[in-house]
């Protein structure tokens, strides 16, 4: 059964309820100013925030300065960080697995967002906050945002990469079902907006030259979403060992198998069925869509893909390193 923290249940208010109170810090009682009342009036609406854009939908300037500059970071805290579409509710139904030795009780009984509460956002925040250790904490903010408590801390970071054409194509179907983010448009106009970083939480090879200047950190362990799919077993074999977690072998099949993508489609609590029509269109299409790799060939035209080539191969040729996809 999960331990204190990741098993509180009832953590994690619901999703939309308003604008929560910071604890007191220094003696004052500061607040979270909401971008909007939760209502529709601001869906599909961004503001910027030290460059990049963010979703007025239930994020604040205020959270995000709060985060980086004030939120208390602690040992045993395991953060589940990526950039958007890369794999992080994969990675969440892992590290949840893992830590109830395989067993799937707690991934099919308790929300995905309750779980591993986002603190990016002002309710996952507050939740965060309120999570008695260890936690579990996903986000998908750049380095540069991320709590600067995390440099004195001995916290341990899972940072999960996907193909940049594969997040982008991802990226351009989600945008049209969750009303955080700006309608896409056509995929044309997207490609533009992906390639020149104008999209919620900016440029993805920033994000990524950003995060993988941690490599070679003990407390750092980055692993891509293809890495996952074409060896899972051993993929959750070698988190384990960074998390040090003794798990037998029928206890990490039991990860992979409970973590696949048909099983997280099946499950209530972990295909996002539950969030809020605030939040995501239902009627548009599923949360979980194909998972898999190398469906952006079905999406962008050869021109496309060989200008995509062109960027990355300039924004990420100081990065020194290969990935599964090059």
């Amino acid at each position: 059964m999960p331990g204190p923290g990741w098993g509180l249940e009832e953590a994690g208010p619901e999703l939309g309820t308003g604008s929560p109170d910071l604890p007191e810090l220094g003696g004052q009682h500061r607040r979270w100013e909401v971008c909007l009342c939760p209502s529709l009036a601001m869906a599909r609406e961004y503001f910027t925030h030290k460059g990049l854009l963010f979703p007025c939908l239930n994020y604040s300037p205020e959270a995000l300065s709060y985060v980086e500059n004030e939120f208390q970071v602690r040992d045993d805290d395991i953060f589940n960080v990526t950039y958007p579409k890369s794999g992080t509710n994969w990675m969440l139904e892992i590290l949840s697995l893992i830590h109830c030795d395989g067993d799937p009780g707690w991934v099919r009984r308790v929300l995905n967002w309750e779980r591993s509460p986002w603190m990016d956002n002002q309710n996952g925040l507050k939740a965060a906050l309120k999570y008695p250790p260890p936690r579990l904490i996903c986000s998908h903010l750049p380095v540069q945002l991320f709590p600067k408590s995390l440099q004195r801390s001995k916290a341990k970071i899972i940072y999960t990469l996907r193909c940049p054409k594969d997040v982008l194509v991802s990226l351009y179907h989600f945008s049209k079902l969750l009303r955080l983010f700006k309608d896409p448009g056509s995929l044309d106009s997207f490609f533009e907006d992906f390639l020149s970083g104008n999209v919620a939480y900016g440029s993805w090879f920033d994000h990524v030259t950003g995060w993988m200047g941690l490599k070679g950190n003990e407390n750092f362990f980055p692993i891509t979403y293809e890495e996952l799919q074409q060896d899972p077993l051993g993929s959750v074999r070698r988190i384990c060992h960074f998390l040090g977690k003794e798990l037998s072998e029928e206890q990490m099949a039991a990860v992979v198998e409970n973590a696949s993508f048909q099983s997280m489609k099946g499950n209530k609590m972990s295909n996002f069925s539950q969030l809020d029509d605030k939040y995501m269109d239902h009627q548009k299409g599923e949360f979980l869509r194909k998972g898999i790799c190398g469906d952006w060939r079905n999406h962008l035209s050869e021109a496309q893909s060989q200008r995509f080539d062109t960027v990355y191969r300039e924004r990420m040729q100081g990065l020194g390193m290969t990935f599964p996809w090059d």
